[in-house]
């Protein structure tokens, strides 16, 4: 078996003459074939993204009604604080007794009869 020399300038220009034809063939052709699977893709991300954007914005509303909520019942437990401390204060002032009446006041004291006092 007898081995050729290679005309390397030949098949330099070969390569580049068929590349000239072949490099827009191919970039048309895959801008045609995968457009379509970009385009889907693209869709895919911006879905995704919505569903995230969505699920961000669910969570942020439920935040605030469960911090709503809290307020509210704060709000009720200060109320009935409010309303037991004034039933207790109208309470002490219908219950308190009546000092006593000092000596000095000058209420009436008991007289001894006189023959208490011989």
């Amino acid at each position: 078996m007898q081995i050729l020399p290679v005309d390397l300038t030949a098949l330099i220009l070969g390569a580049l003459g068929v590349s000239i034809v072949l490099v827009p063939v191919l970039g048309l052709t895959a801008r045609f074939a995968l457009k379509p699977v970009v385009e889907a893709l693209a869709r895919v991300f911006e879905v995704r993204g919505e569903n995230d954007a969505l699920r961000m914005l669910e969570r942020r509303i439920d935040l605030q009604e469960q911090e709503l909520m809290m307020l509210q019942q704060t709000m009720r437990h200060l109320t009935e604080g409010q309303d037991f401390d004034r039933r207790l204060t109208a309470g002490e002032s219908r219950m308190q007794p009546a000092p006593a009446p000092h000596p000095s006041d000058g209420a009436p004291h008991k007289r001894t009869a006189p023959e208490d006092e011989a």
